[in-house]
């Protein structure tokens, strides 16, 4: 289905402003209602509706984001102290690029930096947080000092890394992620080994975003082959899904223009998880 000319793309592009974004690009947090989203918001909304680079709307937040990786222009004027800013601005924007456009050199060689330190963190065949963070040190020239700097544990790094590390570690990355208790962060925050209970709610709408997102690497089909025996498993009668309407949350879903006819809301929950079995089984 083609959504790009739907109402809840429509409401999106028109909160653009005069520059094509959306105010301060930081927060994964999910819209609020009476509020303008962020442009992070809204890249992602839109790559849900189907938007890709080819898409105007995507290619002037692709070019800014690229300048700002590169130094010539801020993003916006948002900082935050708990961080080295501009070292998670780019790791931030350049998993953005790498998700619409994986071959850009400029989110490349970011990549290619956090990669030198996962391959050092996970050489000893599991993760060492003793390893991490004398890569970290090689890498930027100091100690790492925030959460994010270590651990590999956030969406950005689970965006940036994919197609940029040796067979081993990509294999010894992703067993990292499903056995981590606390998920992924900004996606989904329980141990991805376990699959939700309920399969009709929000919290499975969750989990596929993590699994989608782990999807885009290589061995993910060898490695995620439990998730596609689960999916097979919850086909209702007709051999399609859905999510119940719970999964309604204005991120995911929807993507049809109205959940008001059940129809709707199995034929969107049908498409978004044979997409999804498609990357992990081919």
């Amino acid at each position: 289905m083609d959504y790009k000319n739907g109402k809840w793309a429509k409401q999106i592009l028109d909160g653009r402003n005069e520059e094509g974004l959306w105010g301060n690009f930081h927060t994964l947090s999910r819209p609020v209602s009476g509020k303008a989203i962020t442009t992070e918001q809204a890249i992602r909304r839109l790559r849900i509706l189907g938007f890709t680079k080819e898409d105007d709307p995507i290619r002037v937040v692709l070019e800014r984001m690229c300048l700002c990786v590169s130094g010539e222009k801020k993003i916006d004027h948002y900082y935050e102290k708990t961080h080295d800013w501009p070292l998670f601005e780019k790791l931030m924007l350049s998993a953005w690029i790498r998700l619409f456009e994986p071959e850009n050199e400029i989110a490349l060689g970011v990549a290619r930096q956090w990669a030198c330190i996962a391959e050092r963190a996970f050489g000893s065949g599991q993760y060492n947080e003793s390893d991490d963070r004398d890569a970290f040190y090689s890498q930027f020239g100091r100690k790492p000092k925030s959460g994010f700097e270590t651990g590999f544990g956030m969406f950005y790094h689970v965006a940036l890394l994919q197609g940029v590390l040796t067979g081993k570690t990509e294999s010894l990355l992703l067993d990292y992620y499903l056995s981590r208790p606390e998920g992924i962060y900004y996606v989904y925050d329980q141990c991805l080994r376990t699959v939700p209970e309920v399969f009709a709610s929000q919290k499975t709408s969750s989990y596929l975003a993590a699994v989608e997102l782990l999807s885009g690497y290589g061995q993910a089909r060898e490695k995620l082959g439990f998730v596609a025996k689960w999916l097979d498993a919850n086909r209702n009668e007709s051999g399609k899904w859905d999510l119940g309407a719970a999964a309604k949350d204005g991120v995911y879903f929807p993507l049809s223009d109205s959940w008001r006819k059940q129809a709707c809301r199995i034929a969107d929950c049908t498409e978004r998880i044979t997409n999804i079995l498609h990357m992990i089984t081919g």
